[in-house]
């Protein structure tokens, strides 16, 4: 499935749209350049799923925690990871296999540690500055 995003504000129907494609699916990969609008998209899906709080960037925390309408999301930023070492040594395998939502930004830094199973985000800034936001499930 592919989604243009034209503004911010096409955001929320593109976020409606991947949690009606992902159904039971828990894991989600976010695959893009830096500033092509991976967070900006996870906020979006955070309020979908019911998110009252604040929804930021976990660059140096790593993850963040989030409460929506009776679930948890775990929201993982890997780009400052120096290997999987790291994410091994912080139990990221353990939320991966929570049963709860995990949103996983640059999961090529942990590629071997990913489940089999997940949905693969990807966004792509276009010329005029919309972006195509490409989704699958692996």
């Amino acid at each position: 499935m592919t989604i243009k995003a034209t503004t911010l504000s096409d955001l929320p129907a593109a976020a409606s749209q991947l949690v009606t494609f992902a159904g039971a699916e828990k894991i989600f990969l976010f695959n893009g350049d830096m500033g092509a609008g991976k967070t900006s998209f996870i906020k979006s899906l955070c309020e979908a799923l019911g998110v009252k709080e604040a929804v930021t960037s976990p660059t140096f925390a790593i993850v963040n925690e989030y409460r929506g309408a009776d679930i948890k999301i775990y929201h993982f930023d890997f780009y400052r990871l120096k290997n999987q070492t790291e994410a091994l040594d912080m139990g990221a395998e353990e939320y991966f296999y929570s049963g709860n939502y995990c949103f996983i930004e640059w999961p090529e830094k942990i590629s071997d540690m990913l489940p089999l199973h997940c949905i693969n985000v990807s966004l792509k800034v276009l010329n005029d500055n919309s972006r195509e936001i490409t989704i699958e499930k692996i």
